[in-house]
C-alpha cells in the first residue's frame, strides 16, 4: 500500500519511521531539509538550530526515540538559568536569593507565585481549558503578580491574543518548567544539536524503505475512489501534519481550524555575553522580541567558538514589515552591542510556529482521522495544552499505529 505524509517536521518523520516497512512511503516536505521547526544552520563547522531547542527529564518517549537511533549518548543534561529584563536592568531569577531579592514583586507576592510552582504539578491543567489564565492568575495570585511578572510573558508569547489563553496552557507551562534546583532548571540538549537526530530520523526511515523528498510543497489532495490524488499522484492513504486549516485549503475539506501563530527567531553570534551568564531573559520592556536566549549560557561556549543569542517573536497574522532590522537593531541598541560585533545572524521565520491554546480550544482539536484523512502534530492531543518535541513523537507513532490498524497488509 501506498502512504503519503505531507510535512517532514518531526511528526511526519516519526510517522514515516514506524510505516517505513510495512508499506510504501512518500514524504513531502516544502522546505529544503527536513526538521521543520527543528531545522538548523550549518555555521562553519557546528550546527545550530534555527529555534532554541531543549528537552525535558519526563519527555519518555523522545529519549527512548533517541535510545532506539542511537543519539543517546550524545545527550547532555546542563542548567538554564533565568532572568527578567525590566526598566533597563537585567534582573537574574534562578536562586533563592535572586527571587528574594527582586524588586517587582512584594515578598508575599513571591511567597505566592512560589507556592503555585510546587502546585503545578499536581493541578489538573486539561481542567482549566474553560479559564483564561488572565482570570486564573487574578483569582489565585492577584493583581500585582499578574501585572508586573504574567502579563508581559503572555504578551510577549501570545500579543493581542493573550486574553484568550487558556488557564490550562499556563500551569502546564507552569509544571514543565518546575524541574529546577538553585542552579538552575535542568534541561536536556544533544552535543553537536539536534540536527543529528533529524539526520538519524531521515537515515533510519530512509533505510527501512521511505522515499523523503524536499524541496516538495504539496499543492492538492483530492479524493479519488478508494483512495487519494496528491499532485496528481496515486496513494492509498494520506497522513497530514500541516495545521488542520491549510489541510483542508490543500483538500477541499471541512476540518475545524486551530488557532495558530507565527514565530520569527533571530539567531545571531557575538564575541561577549551580554545578559550576565543568563540563558532565558524574558523582555518586561516594550521590545520587537520577547525573550533573549543566551544559548551558549546553557550549552558549552567551547562547542562553536563564539557566542550564540536567539530573540524570539511571535505574530499573527503577517511578519511586520521591518522586523528584522528592528530586531537587530533594537538589541544593539539595548545591550551596548556595535553592529561591527555581530559576526553573523539569521532570520527564521514560520506563519504557522505553533498553536495559541485559547480557551475551550481542547474539545476542538482535530481527530486522527478526519474524512479518511489522517492528521498528527502539534494540534494532536499529546501536544495539548503545551507543544513539545516529545507531543509530536507520540502523536506521529499514534498517526501511524492507527494507519496500520486501517491497513494491516502492505
Amino acid at each position: 500500500m501506498k502512504v503519503c505524509i505531507v510535512g517532514g517536521g518531526l511528526c511526519g518523520l516519526v510517522s514515516a519511521l514506524e510505516l517505513a516497512g510495512a508499506h510504501q512511503v512518500d514524504l513531502f516536505e516544502r522546505r529544503p531539509v527536513p526538521g521543520g521547526c527543528l531545522g538548523s544552520y550549518r555555521i562553519g563547522d557546528y550546527w545550530i538550530e534555527e529555534y532554541y531547542h531543549h528537552c525535558f527529564s519526563g519527555d519518555t518517549s523522545l529519549l527512548n526515540l533517541f535510545d532506539t537511533l542511537q543519539v543517546a549518548d550524545r545527550l547532555v543534561w546542563l542548567k538554564g538559568t533565568t532572568g527578567y529584563y525590566v526598566d533597563g536592568t537585567i534582573h537574574p531569577l534562578t536562586s533563592p536569593a535572586e527571587i528574594l531579592r527582586y524588586p517587582h514583586l512584594t515578598l508575599i507576592e513571591k511567597a505566592r507565585l512560589g507556592l503555585l510552582t510546587l502546585r503545578s504539578r499536581q493541578l489538573d491543567a486539561p481542567a482549566l481549558d474553560g479559564i483564561t489564565a488572565k482570570e486564573f492568575i487574578l483569582d489565585n495570585l492577584g493583581p500585582g503578580i499578574y501585572a508586573s511578572f504574567f502579563e508581559p510573558l503572555l504578551k510577549s508569547k501570545f500579543g493581542d491574543r493573550r486574553e484568550e489563553v487558556s488557564a490550562a496552557w499556563l500551569i502546564s507551562r507552569i509544571a514543565i518548567r518546575s524541574d529546577r534546583g538553585a542552579g538552575g532548571e535542568r534541561l536536556g540538549y544533544l552535543r553537536g544539536g539536534f540536527r543529528h537526530f533529524v539526520a538519524r530520523l531521515e537515515e533510519e526511515a530512509a533505510n527501512r524503505g521511505a522515499s523523503i523528498m524536499p524541496d516538495s510543497p504539496v499543492r492538492e489532495i483530492r479524493r479519488e475512489g478508494d483512495g487519494w490524488l496528491v499532485d496528481g499522484e496515486v496513494y492509498d492513504c494520506v497522513v497530514s501534519t500541516l495545521p488542520p486549516q491549510v489541510t483542508a485549503d490543500l483538500a477541499g475539506l471541512d476540518i475545524a481550524p486551530v488557532p495558530y501563530q507565527g514565530a520569527a527567531c533571530m539567531t545571531l553570534a557575538l564575541d561577549r555575553d551580554v545578559t550576565d551568564g543568563i540563558y532565558w531573559l524574558n523582555m518586561k520592556d516594550a521590545a520587537p522580541y520577547g525573550a533573549v536566549v543566551s544559548h551558549t549560557n546553557f550549552a558549552p561556549l567551547e562547542w562553536y567558538g563564539e557566542h550564540i543569542v536567539y530573540l524570539a517573536s511571535y505574530f499573527s497574522g503577517r511578519l511586520p514589515e521591518g522586523l528584522e532590522q528592528s530586531m537587530l537593531a533594537d538589541f544593539c541598541r539595548r545591550f551596548f552591542v556595535s553592529p561591527d560585533e555581530v559576526h553573523w545572524h539569521r532570520l527564521a521565520v514560520d506563519p504557522h510556529a505553533g498553536p495559541v491554546y485559547t480557551t475551550g480550544l481542547r474539545s476542538r482539536l482535530p481527530a486522527y482521522e478526519e474524512h479518511g484523512l489522517f492528521l498528527a502534530g502539534m494540534f494532536s492531543p499529546p501536544n495539548y495544552p503545551e507543544r513539545s518535541m516529545n507531543g509530536s513523537v507520540v502523536a506521529g507513532k499514534e498517526a501511524a499505529k492507527r494507519v496500520l490498524a486501517r491497513y494491516p497488509d502492505a
